[in-house]
């Protein structure tokens, strides 16, 4: 059974939604302050995705997404944000912190449960195709992606990377030295719905390059059409 925990502090809503993700068959654990939700995430099995408000009554919502990023046991949860900000620079920070999805308010239940499921089959897809690889490595130069562990390392050292940048970075990296459009991307690492838009792929290989150190301009933008890994 997949965990979900709802992070919403709007009482009605919260119960709302926890109501209708139970009725769907989902472990619902919820929270109306940003306090409780990082009590929950420290001290309880993490969930499969989380629901998360922004405008929270003790602290910013986007705080609770870089805490969960930043965290080795955390990282690889799905994050949803839900919100009234509805600016295109509030839709970029929030994938630039690590968001799976961004819904704005009013946003109708049924399409929500529809985000929810597919960032789930997501989820469910990248662990088997994982699984299923004959690949133990993919490496260039000091850089190693070690697919048993879903791990990366620089010169031996760990990088931590969320979810969707390691799936970024193993497919660059896979057809290193042949560019990828942007459309491309957003398949084979996002599965390509109408919530994820191409904006998504920018602010991801900006964030990956950031932690990649030397191996960062190696990334390179082709404009207008999409990205470039050169081993060359």
């Amino acid at each position: 059974m997949k965990k979900i925990l709802v992070i919403e502090d709007e009482e009605d809503l919260n119960q709302t939604l926890s109501f209708n993700l139970e009725n769907e068959g989902y472990k619902v654990t919820s929270a109306l302050k940003g306090s409780e939700a990082l009590e929950i995430l420290e001290n309880s099995p993490p969930p499969d995705l989380v629901i998360l408000d922004l405008m929270l009554p003790d602290m910013p919502g986007l705080d609770i997404c870089r805490h969960i990023r930043s965290k080795d046991n955390l990282k690889n949860i799905s994050v949803i944000i839900v919100t009234a900000k509805g600016e295109e620079v509030d839709r970029v920070v929030g994938f630039e912190l690590g968001a799976d999805d961004y819904i704005v308010k009013p946003y109708s239940v049924r399409e929500l449960m529809l985000r929810i499921q597919a960032q789930l089959r997501r989820n469910d897809s990248s662990e088997v195709t994982e699984e299923n690889s004959e690949e133990s490595n993919i490496s260039f130069k000091d850089l190693l992606i070690d697919n048993s562990k879903h791990k990366v390392f620089l010169s031996d050292k760990k990088i931590s990377l969320t979810a969707k940048e390691y799936t970024l970075l193993k497919y660059l990296l896979t057809k290193a030295d042949k560019v990828q459009t942007r459309d491309i991307l957003l398949d084979k690492v996002w599965g390509y719905d109408n919530s994820v838009t191409t904006r998504t792929v920018d602010t991801h290989v900006k964030r990956l390059r950031s932690k990649l150190g030397k191996y960062g301009k190696n990334i390179e933008t082709i404009r207008g059409v999409g990205y470039i890994f050169n081993k060359i």
